[in-house]
C-alpha cells in the first residue's frame, strides 16, 4: 500500500488508538529488515483492532484462520512470516511486563516466531556470515557460537551496572548505540535477530523514559539494519572503521524527534553513491526541506512509472525494483549479486527481475564494469506527479 492507513490514528487525540497505530505502523515497518511486505488483510485486521473491534488475541486467532484456508502456493512467497509476526510485534509492545536479562530478549524471539522457524526461543550453535549490501558483499564477523552465551550474559552485566546519572543527552545515545550494536552483533539466532534486537530495544526504551514507537521505524528500518551493520564493521585497508554515527543519527530521530536525513546510500562502504548536501547555508537548507515534503510523492511516482511501464507486477516485485532503482539510480551499474543483496532474493529470481526490465526497456547492459552489469535507462523519477499538492 503507497499511502499509511495509520496516519489518521497516529493524528488522533484518543491516546489508546494513537498508541495502537504506532504499534502497528512500528511492527509492520521492521518487516522490512528482511526485505518483507504484509498482506491487505492484515492492514484490515490491524485497523479492527486499533477501532476495538477485535482484541489483539482475536486478531491473532483471524489470522491464522486465514493462512490455514489459504495456504501459500510460492514456497518462496514469506507473506504469512511478514503478517504473523507483525502481529505478534503488536501483542510484545502491548504487554507491560518487562525484565532485562537474556532470558526476556530470548523469550521475545520465541514469542515472536514459533511455528516460522524451527529455532524459535533456541540459540543458534554454528557460525554464521552474512553478505551485507551496505558492506558491498561482505560480512560483519558475528558472535561464536562456541561463546554466545557468556557473550550475551557479559553484555547485559555491562549494561545493568552502568550508571546514566549525569551524562549529557549526547553521551546517553552514544551509549544506548553501543549497547544495542553489540547486542545485535552477537547473533544468537540463526534468523529474526534484528525483529528481535528491535522490539527488545524498544521495550527497554520505555523502561529509562523513552517513547520508542512512532514512525521512525516503521519508516527506517532497512536503515536501522544497516546502521547496525556499519557499527560492527572494520576494513582498515579501504579506510572503513566501525562507528555508530549513523545509528545515532537514527537514535536521535527516534528518541529526540530530530529530523535527520537518513540515506541507506550514505552508508555504503564504496563511496561510491552520492551524499547528500550538509546544509552549511541557507539554501541547502531549504532543499533539504523541500526534499523532505517531497520524498514520499517521488517515491509514489515512481510507482506509478513502473506500473505503466510493466503492467501486472506484483506489489512484491515493485518494490524491489523500486529499491534498486534507488540505489544505483541511472548513474550506476549494477550486477546481479547487487540484486541479491539489496533484496534478498536468490539468483534465479534475480535473473528474473534483470531480464523482465531488460525487455522492458528499463535498463540495459553497460561496458567497462566488468560482465553482467547493467543500468537503468528511464530516470523513473524525473516528472513526479504530485497528485492533490498545491
Amino acid at each position: 500500500m503507497n499511502q499509511d492507513p495509520f496516519k489518521e490514528y497516529i493524528r488522533e487525540s484518543e491516546p489508546n488508538k494513537r498508541e495502537k497505530g504506532y504499534a502497528w505502523q512500528t511492527a509492520i515497518g521492521l518487516q522490512a529488515v528482511d526485505g518483507l511486505k504484509t498482506s491487505k488483510y492484515l492492514i484490515d485486521t490491524a485497523i479492527r483492532n486499533i477501532e476495538g473491534d477485535i482484541s489483539i488475541d482475536e486478531a491473532n486467532s483471524l489470522l491464522n484462520s486465514y493462512y490455514e484456508e489459504n495456504p501459500k502456493q510460492d514456497p518462496g512467497d514469506r507473506t504469512e512470516e511478514a503478517d504473523k509476526v507483525s502481529v505478534r510485534i503488536v501483542k510484545v509492545l502491548s504487554e507491560t511486563g518487562f525484565s532485562f536479562t537474556p532470558n526476556e530478549y530470548i523469550s521475545i524471539h520465541k514469542k515472536l516466531f514459533t511455528g516460522i522457524y524451527r529455532h524459535a526461543g533456541k540459540i543458534r550453535d554454528y557460525n554464521i556470515t552474512k553478505k551485507e549490501w551496505v558492506l558491498d558483499g561482505e560480512t560483519v564477523l558475528y558472535g561464536n557460537a562456541s561463546e554466545l552465551c557468556d557473550t550475551l550474559e557479559y553484555d547485559f552485566s555491562e549494561e545493568r551496572t552502568f550508571s546514566y546519572k549525569g551524562l549529557s543527552i549526547n553521551e546517553i545515545i552514544h551509549h544506548l548505540a553501543v549497547f544495542v550494536s553489540r547486542l545485535w552483533q552477537i547473533h544468537i539466532f540463526e534468523e529474526g535477530n534484528t525483529r528481535t534486537t528491535a522490539v527488545f530495544f524498544i521495550k527497554y526504551l520505555r523502561t529509562l523514559g523513552f517513547d520508542a514507537t512512532n514512525d521512525i521505524f516503521a519508516e527506517n528500518a532497512w536503515y536501522f539494519r544497516n546502521a547496525l551493520v556499519r557499527a560492527n564493521y572494520n576494513n582498515f585497508k579501504i579506510g572503513v572503521h566501525e562507528t555508530t554515527e549513523y545509528l545515532e543519527l537514527f537514535l536521535r530521530n527516534l528518541l529526540l524527534n530530530e529530523e535527520n536525513e537518513l540515506h541507506n546510500r550514505v552508508m555504503h562502504i564504496s563511496g561510491k553513491f552520492e551524499f547528500p548536501p550538509k546544509a552549511n547555508d541557507e539554501s541547502i537548507k531549504a532543499n533539504i526541506e523541500m526534499q523532505k515534503v517531497n520524498d514520499k510523492s517521488i517515491k509514489a511516482n515512481i510507482r506509478k512509472q513502473i506500473g505503466k511501464i510493466i503492467p501486472g507486477l506484483s506489489d512484491k516485485t515493485v518494490d524491489h525494483i523500486l529499491r534498486i532503482y534507488e540505489a544505483y539510480g541511472t548513474a550506476e551499474a549494477f550486477g546481479r549479486k547487487d540484486i541479491m543483496l539489496l533484496t534478498g532474493l536468490k539468483a534465479t529470481r534475480a535473473s528474473e527481475v534483470i531480464k523482465l526490465l531488460t525487455s522492458a526497456e528499463v535498463i540495459e547492459t553497460v561496458k567497462g564494469h566488468g560482465k553482467g552489469k547493467y543500468c537503468f535507462i528511464k530516470k523513473l523519477s524525473e516528472k513526479p506527479d504530485y497528485e492533490g499538492s498545491v
